[in-house]
This record gives structure tokens, sequence and C-alpha cells, in this order.
């Protein structure tokens, strides 16, 4: 478990926000990244019968349709252990494979941080 209060307040933001999706959406996952610029692209769990999308891919897919270059950091809100590594490799795509990534509980606790490595 990482301490939450040792942190970089840009990284509880978007702790914060994709805490905020997840809830807001009534979704399995809430995820948010933030991008060279500070801009932040916030997105839950996308599950049509047609196209299924885990929150982090459908943030950083946001962030690439809205002109992103790279990304500073990302993190998913969910009740998994572990980030699966399709997202960490979408991160990784966009923003190599030293951008840190936060998983956190439903509660916002943050349990690992990580790199998309």
């Amino acid at each position: 478990m990482t301490d939450s209060s040792a942190l970089d307040p840009e990284d509880l933001k978007i702790v914060t926000l994709a805490r905020s999706a997840r809830a807001r959406n009534g979704v399995p996952e809430g995820a948010a990244v933030r991008d060279e610029n500070g801009r932040t692209y916030v997105a839950g769990t996308v599950a049509l019968d047609s196209l299924k999308l885990t929150a982090l891919q459908t943030a950083v897919a946001m962030a690439v349709a809205s002109g992103a270059k790279s990304l500073e950091a990302a993190a998913v809100v969910t009740d998994a252990g572990s980030v699966p590594d399709t997202d960490r490799a979408a991160v990784r795509d966009l923003g190599g494979p030293e951008t840190p990534v936060l998983l956190a509980a439903p509660d916002g606790t943050v349990r690992e941080t990580s790199t998309a490595g």
C-alpha cells in the first residue's frame, strides 16, 4: 500500500477524478490520465455489445483524440488487485515505460504505484 499523503497533489487529483467517474457512472472502474501540458482526461469502463474498453484504455484514447503527445501519469480506481498488462501497454504507448500508474481502491486509497513499464 502507498501512503496517499506522500503523493504529489497532481497525482492525488487524478485519483480523485478517477474515483468520481467510477461513482458517477456506476461502472466497475474509473480512470484519469494527465498529459504533458497538465490537462486531465477522465473516463469510466465502456461495456457495449460492440465495444469493450477498460476505464484506463478509454482515458488514454480520450487523451490521444484530444491531441495529447505524452502522459505524465495515470490512475485507475477499481476493486481489482492489479492493473492489467493491456492497460499498462496503452499508458506506455503514449507516455513511455516510466509513466507512473497509480492503482487505487474504490475509497481512493492508493494501493500501488508502479510504472507503465
